[in-house]
Parts: structure tokens; sequence; C-alpha cells
């Protein structure tokens, strides 16, 4: 069996697939609230414990995580986590493991989602011989690229969530103005995540540093706006905010949507732009699929396609939202079936 894992700032996904042409197929997939843990080691013994499976049993594992990996090791961005391949192998007797970015693992699993894990933003004119983009907004940002080589995708990852985030209008400036003193560097990942979006909605409240709201977003504002509160997890607030801007409820919380949104598809053609996505740029993590309605208002696709003088260039990029929830997930199976086949081969 295969094991694969999706190391996330909130939860962690393991699962154990069965190799199949095409993509694994999956036979037990088991969710964990990630700091419940000390380390991601804890996590797997739990839950091949509990599933009964030895280690003798596993042929390959790969495991995606959010944060940068260098030299099969990583550092975790938003958990207190060092995570180690070889430390993993060698503590639970796993042979070939692996670590991949989490973005990188979901770049995987693109060429193997069927249409209908797929909901199309723009339809596009797809090249099959040119590259491809994934970007997957969540606890935090994440970017990768599927370069393609001699028609073969080749999934690479990238701290492109980590990068400068670049205001283009008069109110994105006032929110890097704002967040400025807080943050230092306003990065991507500060407008475009769960965290982001909550830093968005203390600016149109024009809350920010004043006795009612704390900074940063990870902690809950002393009083929120009467169509949000009251929430006990800094977690609900993005939710929220999503529901009373999608019912209209408060009109600052429908600006701070319409910000995200807009500046969301402004990295996606940034990205696409970087990567020349000429086969298509996908849209994945946890908040796309729930403000998939948001997303097609329009708002995304406009700020995707102002890019000039490249705007022809990128209205003819396909641009997706992947469903799948579980992409990531199926994206580190299939590296490890890959691996599996690396193994059996003797390379």
């Amino acid at each position: 069996m295969l094991l694969a894992g999706d190391i996330g700032g909130t939860k962690t996904l393991l699962g154990l697939f069965e190799p199949a042409a095409g993509r694994p197929v999956p036979v037990v997939v088991d969710e964990f609230v990630t700091l419940d843990y000390d380390g991601v080691e804890y996590i797997i013994d739990r839950f091949l414990e509990a599933r009964g499976v030895t280690a003798a049993e596993v042929t390959a594992t790969s495991i995606g995580v959010a944060g940068a990996i260098t030299d099969q090791v990583a550092h975790l961005t938003n958990v207190p986590w060092q995570v180690s391949a070889a430390s993993i192998a060698r503590t639970l007797q796993l042979p070939r493991v692996d670590l991949l970015n989490d973005l990188e693992a979901l770049a995987y699993a693109i060429p193997a989602l069927h249409a209908e894990e797929l909901a199309v933003l723009q339809e596009g004119v797809r090249i099959a011989s040119g590259n491809a983009a994934v970007i997957a907004a969540g606890t935090g940002l994440g970017e990768a690229l599927l370069l393609n080589a001699g028609n073969r995708f080749m999934p690479g990852e990238s701290e492109g969530g980590h990068a400068d985030f670049a205001a283009r209008t008069p109110r994105e400036l006032e929110l890097v103005a704002t967040l400025t003193p807080i943050y230092g560097r306003v990065s991507v990942e500060h407008v475009l995540s769960g965290p982001g979006l909550v830093n968005i909605y203390q600016f149109t409240h024009d809350a920010f540093g004043s006795e009612r709201f704390q900074t940063p977003s990870s902690t809950i504002p002393a009083r929120l706006c009467d169509a949000v509160g009251p929430v006990t997890d800094p977690g609900e607030l993005p939710a929220r905010i999503t529901a009373s801007a999608a019912a209209g409820e408060c009109a600052r919380c429908v600006e701070a949507l319409d910000m995200f949104v807009a500046a969301y598809g402004a990295e996606a053609g940034n990205l696409a732009l970087r990567t020349v996505a000429t086969a298509g740029v996908y849209v994945g993590g946890g908040i796309a699929p729930r403000i998939l309605p948001a997303l097609r208002m329009g708002v995304f696709m406009d700020a995707f396609r102002a890019k000039a003088p490249m705007a022809d260039l990128v209205a003819r990029i396909p641009v997706a939202v992947v469903l799948n929830t579980r992409s990531g997930l199926l994206g580190a199976a299939l590296h490890a079936g890959e691996d599996q086949e690396i193994g059996r081969s003797g390379g």
C-alpha cells in the first residue's frame, strides 16, 4: 500500500491507497487536528495503529507539508514543527519516505483530476504543450508550478505566497499602508488567506489601531460587527465574514470579500504570467470552493485578465477551481506511486 499525507496549518489528512492505473485508489482516509500532536511521526503512528497496518505493508510514503523543504527537511510555516523524511523513516521503520511542499503535492494531482472535480471560471484555449500553475488560499497561501517537459508535467514548489503583495488600486494601497506597521512587510499571504480575509475585514471596518480590535488577525477582535459576531474561535471568522457578505448584511463585509476576491484574481493572473500557464491555472485550497459564487461574479476574472500588455494572453488561459478537497492527498499518493515504481526498478 501507499501512504500519503497532507499536513496543513489546521488539519492533517493521512490516507492509505492501492496503486492503480491513472490514479491510486483510496482505501482509508483519516483527518486529524494538526496542533493536537507534537509532530507528524505521532500522527502517522496513531493512524497506522488505528487501522491495524504495519510499516512492512507500506511500500512508499509521500507527505505534503505547508512549508519550504531543504534536503528533505521542512520547517512548517504555520505549525511549530520541523519535519524530516529521514526521521519519519527511522522512527516508524517506513521505506522510501519523501516530503513535498503541499502545493507541489496538489500540483501532482492536477493531471489526474476528473472534469466533475473542477469548476471552470474561464474556458480559455488550453495548449497541451504549455505550462500550468496552481494557487491555493487557506490557512496560508500556496503556489506551485507545473512545467511541461516533453508533454509531461513536472511539478515544482514555490514560496510565492510569501512574496510582496502588489497593490493595484488606491484602496489596496491604503490596505498596505495600514498593514505595514503591523507586519513590517506585507506579503501576499497577509491578504490572501483565512487570516488575510480577517485583515481586510478589520481594514474595511476602519478598526486597526482602535481599542475595539486586536492585531494580528490570529486573535478575535474585541468587538465584531453585528453581522459577524460573536465568535469564540478565530478560525470561525473567515466563514462568518463570507456569510455576512454573501447575504448582504454588512456593506463593509461585502467590500472585504470583494477586495479579497479581486486580489485573489490579480495574484492568480500574476502567477499565470510568471509561469506562462497556457495549459491552465488551477485555484485550490479550502477557501475557493466555499466562495465559488463570489469567484463567479466577475471580479476575480476581471482582475485576472487586467494584465496589459499581456491581457490577450491571460484571456486565453483556462482557469478552474479545484473542488476535490483531498486533491493534495491524492497528489501525494501519486508521487508515492512514482517512488514505488522507482523502487521496483532499482532507481
